[in-house]
């Protein structure tokens, strides 16, 4: 559960207001009217704020001023008054009662979300920061808090005709999708190292994912599929050639935070379809300049919508993020900045809550040593040999 940063130091405090509020309605109030109903919440109020200690605490507390209200204008009654006494003690028996529930289930969520934890770094391991001089991060967003796995994925690998990369989204949910997450990466993982260009990968997992769905049922045996990004870095990364089977299009943002969206020239339908059709795998080639990046993500970014239906569009969005960033610190943002950057505007358009499961992964190439020193600070003209 998330916390609001004040609330989180507020609440420990609430306790304390309830009894301080039912002496006020007590001593403002004529004899005849009675504050154990609200001491009472006092020690229900403390069950999911303090261990089983402070709740008898509280409730011994509220007690204690039951009792010296009481007194205080002479209205003590000893068999009306120990009547709410036992009230109050039986309130707090059942609160440190309740408290001790909750901190059961808490202990077994925990739990649960440990494993889950294990099993998404089993299934989907976090790519290196770095991999030469490429810079590297990734954020997987649920949409659900306890969901930290589901059908989108990404992978990274140094293989020997260079930097490999794929983004995709399975489609389904539930555990048919993460059985084929795993299929993806696997299959991707072991071609990626052995077939010396894009379309033969893009076979091995088109052949992988086509026996895949030979073995299962329903609509998962006839509609499984893959949308994908597949990419492949320069040695020198000085391009990058992109295989794109039915994915959102990546952007490339340029070390200025101007970014261009690099959508298909040809149209090529999912992975794993290949069983109606037989589809080539066309490669197009882009410039990738020092200090781009290279921001790659799936339809939980594109199609998260606000109140009034509009579509998340990272290509106007994302730009304008980094065009602030640089006038706020004259550098180009991290990778990493740039995905928390992202996450955050998504989660603000589409009004808090993430309306899909999201990967993201952002590549980046630094800006060479010689292009910071010729590199124009803000506010100044380029020099004669910057253009």
């Amino acid at each position: 559960m998330r916390v609001l940063p004040v609330w989180s130091r507020v609440r420990r405090w609430v306790p304390a207001l309830v009894i301080a509020l039912a002496a006020l309605v007590d001593l403002l109030t004529p004899t005849s009217v009675s504050s154990a109903p609200l001491l009472a919440v006092a020690p229900v109020t403390a069950v999911s704020l303090f261990g089983p200690a402070g709740v008898v605490g509280v409730g011994v507390s509220a007690m204690l001023v039951q009792a010296g209200l009481g007194f205080l204008d002479g209205s003590y009654d000893w068999q009306g008054d120990a009547a709410v006494q036992i009230t109050l003690a039986s309130v707090t028996a059942l609160a440190v009662g309740l408290n001790r529930s909750l901190r059961m289930q808490h202990a077994s969520a925990s739990r649960a979300r440990y494993a889950a934890e294990m099993a998404q770094r089993a299934v989907l391991p976090s790519p290196p920061s770095r991999l030469g001089d490429l810079r590297i991060a990734a954020r997987y967003v649920p949409a659900e808090d306890m969901a930290l796995i589901g059908g989108d994925l990404y992978v990274m690998q140094e293989t020997p005709f260079g930097v490999r990369a794929m983004v995709g989204d399975v489609r389904g949910k539930g555990l048919s999708a993460v059985t084929a997450v795993s299929v993806d990466i696997g299959v991707f993982r072991y071609a990626a190292d052995h077939e010396p260009d894009l379309p033969a990968l893009v076979a091995c997992m088109e052949e992988a994912l086509l026996r895949e769905s030979q073995r299962r049922e329903g609509l998962d045996a006839t509609e499984g599929f893959t949308t994908a990004l597949i990419v492949q870095f320069a040695d020198d990364l000085s391009q990058i050639h992109i295989v794109n089977r039915g994915h959102p299009a990546p952007v490339l943002l340029h070390a200025d935070g101007r970014a261009r969206v690099l959508e298909p020239a040809e149209e090529a339908p999912p992975l794993g379809i290949s069983g109606l059709d037989a589809w080539a795998s066309p490669v197009e080639t882009h410039p990738f300049p020092p200090g781009a990046m290279l921001l790659c993500f799936t339809d939980g970014v594109t199609e998260a919508r606000d109140p009034a239906g509009v579509f998340y569009d990272p290509a106007v969005r994302v730009p304008h993020m980094v065009q602030s960033y640089l006038r706020q610190t004259s550098h180009f943002p991290e990778p990493s900045t740039v995905l928390d950057l992202l996450a955050r505007d998504v989660s603000r358009h589409s009004g808090g809550s993430p309306q899909d499961d999201q990967a993201l992964l952002a590549l980046h190439r630094p800006l060479r040593q010689q292009d910071l020193l010729a590199r124009p600070r803000q506010g100044q003209p380029p020099g004669p040999g910057a253009l």
